[in-house]
């Protein structure tokens, strides 16, 4: 096999624009989803007025909110945040199958990336790991997938 071309997209926020698009149910989990991402991009040098936030009532109404963002041009990247946990509703494969396929296909169908920053998780305990306990700052990982994505297409 001979040399081939690798890319990797810069973790560099400076002049990208975001929007955040959060879930409020579970707001405990959620707003600390939104503080790590926030965080994130800010350490990656994105400015705060290049970065917007739009809070949506539940997983499921991500997507559609997501979609509008994407095809407006206002931003480089979405950033999808929400926490569906098992033991909160009886309607969890439903939320939690919706909102993941709706994420996926508005980034396939605009072109833009959509990052899946939801936690579907069976007990409050694993949502609060990922928050900054022992699985990470899922947040923060959202906006670095984000930042590495849009700095990726812009290369293309």
């Amino acid at each position: 096999m001979g040399t081939y071309s690798a890319h990797t997209g810069e973790l560099d926020a400076s002049g990208l624009r975001f929007a955040i698009v959060v879930a409020r149910f579970n707001h405990d989990i959620t707003s600390a989803l939104l503080d790590g991402a926030v965080r994130a991009l800010a350490d990656a040098g994105a400015a705060d007025d290049d970065v917007s936030v739009w809070w949506v009532p539940g997983a499921f109404e991500l997507p559609v909110v997501a979609k509008r963002l994407a095809e407006s041009g206002r931003a480089d990247a979405v950033i999808c945040l929400g926490a569906v946990i098992r033991g909160e509703t009886a309607h969890f494969d439903f939320v939690a199958g919706g909102a993941t396929q709706g994420i996926v296909d508005v980034a396939v169908r605009t072109g833009v990336p959509v990052v899946f920053g939801v936690l579907t998780v069976d007990t409050m305990q694993q949502a609060l790991d990922r928050i900054g306990g022992s699985e990470g700052h899922k947040g923060e990982e959202a906006a670095h997938t984000a930042i590495e994505t849009a700095r990726l297409l812009a290369e293309i």
